[in-house]
């Protein structure tokens, strides 16, 4: 695996700030304003630039490739994110083409995730690319191909270290999206939304979420106030990346005992009491009085889009729905970025404002959301230069690259069906 994955994703970098040039041309987009110019698009523009960046991507990271061995096969800087860029793209155009993409790129990717056990995540591991086979074979009609990736994917939930808890010494398997159970049981519940609810058992499912479960007990045991707590190399994250805003999302697709909703229940409340409360922002990590990041993999972006899950499958807590309403403000307010892509740039966040459209019905969010993905539109061209000047390998990945925009642009075609890629289902 790349170090580039971790680095992106655990370490707080100042260029992940909002610029203030940047601000001050998105105030042209201002929502309610009638002097300023309206700059939101059209779906039919998005549509276009959609297609077009989409076919970049794939002639970049695919087609111009040649002979070079494919170094990373993740979802979230590598080759696994363009396939899934092509079946977003199938799924708004019907273009068949772009399915038959998917599964080229997915057969290449699995003989490299083959060869390495290391991580059986959806984003980062072998999760993704059996995942990912499996639905872009069933949705070709591939009976024997679905059936191959989701075989493999069944032999990789063998894997004995995944429902061991705390108590039984499993803490050497981590509990996070990126690398760990909770990113296994995400590919799982992509797996069972396109193939059938049981596609992957819930017999073989529910004793990961136990495992999970007591993990963040175990992890929380010296403090009272939060009941789950989960440290990633030995930092205590609260973001969606590597966290707390992560793990409790994935719990939350599960049918969870009374004991075990009251735990995540409590340790979202301690989560939303424990804000910066100036800025309600959420730290990085259990402690961290930096207040910069506002992102899906660090800050209120990834909280935002947990907390309306939580309101979602608990309609009933009316505190859900309103501290996921406060973190999109401070979405709005801090959250457009100098980077593009899904884990620490303004695609990402805007799907935070998608999130809030579906939950509210109220039509300012989706409006915020079309301001964001017009910014990026008008901005696409510099961000490419800019990154093809500094040489960054990640220019064209899904979550740290332009990838991101082309998934964010075909969901604005029916904005009330966007979901954030690899995280909501």
């Amino acid at each position: 695996m790349s170090s580039s994955v971790v680095k992106s994703a655990s370490q707080e970098s100042n260029d992940t700030n909002h610029e203030e040039g940047n601000r001050e041309r998105f105030d042209k987009l201002h929502i309610g304003d009638p002097t300023a110019p309206n700059l939101s698009l059209p779906a039919d523009t998005f549509l276009k630039a959609a297609i077009s960046l989409k076919d970049q991507v794939v002639e970049v990271t695919w087609k111009g490739r040649g002979n070079n061995e494919i170094l990373d096969p993740t979802v979230y800087t590598g080759l696994l994110g363009t396939a899934f860029t092509c079946l977003r793209s199938h799924e708004a155009t019907g273009n068949h083409r772009d399915l038959q993409l998917c599964v080229e790129i997915v057969d290449a990717c699995a003989a490299v995730a083959h060869s390495s056990t290391r991580h059986v995540t959806f984003l980062c591991g072998r999760g993704g690319v059996y995942a990912l086979g499996a639905v872009a074979a069933n949705s070709c009609g591939d009976q024997m191909k679905r059936d191959l990736y989701l075989g493999r994917f069944l032999e990789m939930a063998e894997e004995k270290a995944l429902p061991v808890g705390p108590e039984e010494g499993g803490l050497g398997m981590s509990y996070d999206l990126l690398y760990g159970r909770a990113g296994f049981l995400w590919a799982a519940l992509f797996i069972n939304k396109y193939l059938g609810a049981e596609a992957v058992p819930s017999d073989l499912l529910m004793p990961v979420v136990g495992a999970v479960l007591a993990g963040g007990r175990a992890g929380a045991s010296d403090n009272t106030a939060c009941p789950l707590m989960y440290r990633w190399h030995g930092t205590r994250y609260w973001g969606a990346a590597h966290g707390l805003a992560g793990i409790l999302h994935v719990l939350l697709h599960f049918s969870l005992s009374n004991h075990d909703i009251d735990d995540v229940k409590a340790t979202l409340r301690y989560m939303m009491s424990n804000r910066f409360p100036h800025s309600g922002n959420y730290p990085v990590s259990e402690g961290n009085p930096r207040d910069k990041l506002v992102q899906w993999s660090h800050g209120a972006t990834g909280v935002a889009l947990t907390l309306c899950k939580a309101s979602e499958v608990l309609p009933n807590n009316r505190e859900f729905r309103n501290a996921a309403i406060e973190a999109g403000e401070v979405v709005w307010k801090n959250g457009l970025l100098k980077k593009m892509g899904l884990a620490d740039g303004s695609a990402g966040n805007t799907y935070a404002f998608l999130s809030l459209s579906r939950l509210t019905g109220e039509s300012v969010y989706e409006n915020r959301a079309k301001a964001f993905a017009s910014y990026l539109y008008h901005n696409v061209r510099k961000t490419i230069a800019d990154a093809c000047y500094d040489g960054d390998d990640n220019t064209f990945s899904l979550y740290q690259g332009l990838a991101s925009a082309a998934c964010l642009w075909f969901d604005m075609l029916i904005p009330e069906n966007a979901r954030f890629p690899g995280y909501e289902l």
